[in-house]
């Protein structure tokens, strides 16, 4: 099949602008399923459990912590700040590990991907899926398991509301202006 020189520029994908320097994610994007978007987000979890445990065994070394209840909340900012280092990073290069298994990328609204302080204000909004349920722990003094039942109501309340949002975005997507799209992998040839 021959192609029309007016054919060629529209499969094409889109050009990036030279001063913003960010690449180009292929036409269209796509919305990755709440289903795939949940189950990347677990796989997100599993895999934080390597950096949680290397980054409080240093943390443990450094500090010299003997009791794991001593020095808590100073362990708590320091995985802060970890996390933050990690998704930062991660997303600023289009990807973690658990988003390529799922072929899942994070853009901004024009499909390019995203700088490190967007990426810094998608951390720190996307802690709208932890903090009310740990203020409401906090504030009405619940129980451990009080609190991961609220916990998951949230979490499911949250994804729900993507529903709402015009290209099904989590609302911390819209805050920080990005988007979540489906990256789909090269066919070898």
């Amino acid at each position: 099949m021959k192609m029309k020189p007016h054919d060629a520029q529209t499969t094409a994908p889109p050009q990036s602008p030279p001063e913003s320097g960010g690449r180009s994610l292929q036409p269209p994007m796509e919305t990755p399923s709440l289903l795939r978007r949940m189950a990347c987000w677990l796989y997100e979890g599993l895999l934080l459990f390597g950096v949680v445990f290397i980054a409080g065994y240093l943390f443990g070394t450094l500090s010299q912590t003997r009791n794991a209840m001593d020095n808590r909340h100073a362990l708590q900012a320091f995985l802060f700040v970890i996390f933050g280092i990690y998704f930062t990073w991660f997303w600023s290069r289009g990807q973690t590990l658990a988003m390529k298994t799922w072929d899942i990328a994070i853009v901004d609204r024009s499909g390019l991907t995203i700088s490190q302080p967007r990426a810094l204000a998608r951390y720190l909004a996307s802690w709208s899926w932890v903090l009310p349920p740990l203020a409401l722990s906090a504030w009405y003094d619940l129980s451990g398991g009080e609190t991961v039942v609220i916990w998951i109501g949230w979490v499911l309340v949250w994804a729900l509301l993507s529903r709402f949002h015009p290209q099904r975005q989590f609302w911390h997507d819209a805050v920080a202006g990005t988007r979540l799209v489906t990256r789909r992998r090269p066919t070898k040839r």
